[in-house]
């Protein structure tokens, strides 16, 4: 498994970065396909930040803590991440998993744009997969983001699910 440090703000030591290495190849055990990990170290107004994300046979699983120290922000969120495996790995087990799906981009011609407009500053490519709402709920779930970008396997549409409050999310189709 490669494993990628980034360090803003801070500067991490050798014992750390080996410590990190050495408790971050133990998730291989949990997930024997785990391609890569990177990890992300942020220190701000005397906190740091770590987010560990796993690229999993091309599922990105993503855990980020907060905490005073580098290291227990690393321990809580390595913690997140198995967590997230093993829901994860659960999850394969009740259902096969699907099959590669096309690449959705989403542009913006410039002529097009109001000179009043937000500027967009970061353009995002993901790869949309056939799969039902449920499962895309699942993927949102195991990255831990707010929304998830998925094409429906019933209809062929482009779909977004969201988190709508604790345990309830939303569902966007295309109307055409």
């Amino acid at each position: 498994m490669d494993i990628r440090f980034v360090q803003r703000g801070c500067e991490i030591d050798d014992r750390l970065k080996d410590y990190m290495e050495k408790k971050i190849s133990k998730l291989e055990k949990f997930f024997k396909r785990i391609m890569n990990c990177q990890i992300v170290v942020t220190h701000h107004k005397g906190s740091f930040n770590v987010e560990t994300t796993a690229n999993a046979n091309g599922v990105i699983l993503r855990a980020e803590e907060d905490a005073p120290e580098p290291r227990k922000a690393f321990d809580q969120s390595l913690k997140n991440l198995e967590r997230r495996i093993k829901k994860y790995n659960s999850y394969l087990k009740d259902r096969a998993q699907l099959g590669a799906g096309e690449e959705f981009t989403f542009s913006v011609d410039e002529a097009e744009q109001d000179v009043n407009a937000p500027a967009i500053d970061k353009v995002k490519k993901v790869e949309v997969h056939p799969m039902e709402a449920a499962e895309a709920v699942m993927q949102m779930e195991l990255v831990g983001h707010a929304f998830f970008v998925f094409q429906n396997a019933a209809s062929g549409e482009i779909n977004v699910v969201y988190k709508r409050g604790e345990n309830s999310y939303g569902l966007i189709e295309p109307v055409r």
